[in-house]
């Protein structure tokens, strides 16, 4: 299916579309390649254009545009972080999953952490108009994609997928906190580098 295709359903008929997903052989190569990859570049780009073009409003010091290689520098350190979080939350899932009956399959796990982060990764768009930072809580929505998705596609009995889900999903909050963490640190985030930001008149 295609990149449009996917995206599309599984945001609008999740339920259906895991079922679809859960039978559908295609390789990690095509996964990443065809979908993850793309979507995941989302968030880093708008976030630094929108830093660089337009700005961002910092309390008392007023409205500021980031440096073109500040704003790049910390879009590629949040793209490659994006990419390794994937990888990490299907290792998470793929190891918590015998715990609660369910069967490891590595390649399942990443197609769940792979199209549960899509509505995070479409709402990244928001990052080029800072000020529409307020829609990033709409990405919340990836969550739910989550508790469908583990079920179907790690063969968890019903009895004991609400355990899965809700561990799973800790386990990614903690996951994604510290690489949002990891990216300031690394990307020199606008707050590291406010005393190279530039004013806009």
């Amino acid at each position: 299916m295609n990149l449009v295709s996917r995206t599309k359903n599984i945001l609008l008929s999740p339920k259906q579309e895991w079922q679809v997903i859960d039978d559908e052989a295609t390789s990690v190569g095509g996964l990443y390649v065809g979908y993850i990859v793309p979507l995941a570049a989302i968030g880093p780009v708008a976030s630094s254009i929108g830093m660089a073009v337009f700005g961002i409003s910092v309390p008392v010091l007023g409205t500021y545009r980031v440096p073109i290689d500040a704003a790049v520098r910390q879009g590629i350190t949040q793209y490659v972080l994006a990419l390794v979080g994937v990888f990490v939350l299907a290792l998470i899932i793929d190891e918590l999953a015998p715990y609660f009956r369910g069967q490891e399959n590595r390649y399942q796990a990443l197609k769940v952490a792979a199209y549960s982060s899509t509505a995070v990764w479409i709402v990244g768009i928001v990052g080029l108009i800072p000020a529409l930072s307020i829609l990033w809580p709409l990405g919340l929505y990836s969550l739910y994609l989550l508790s469908l998705g583990l079920p179907v596609l790690m063969k968890v009995p019903q009895d004991k997928a609400m355990g899965y889900t809700v561990a799973v999903i800790i386990c990614a909050v903690l996951l994604f906190f510290v690489i949002g963490m990891i990216a300031a640190k690394l990307g020199g985030g606008p707050v590291i580098e406010a005393g190279n930001l530039k004013g806009i008149p």
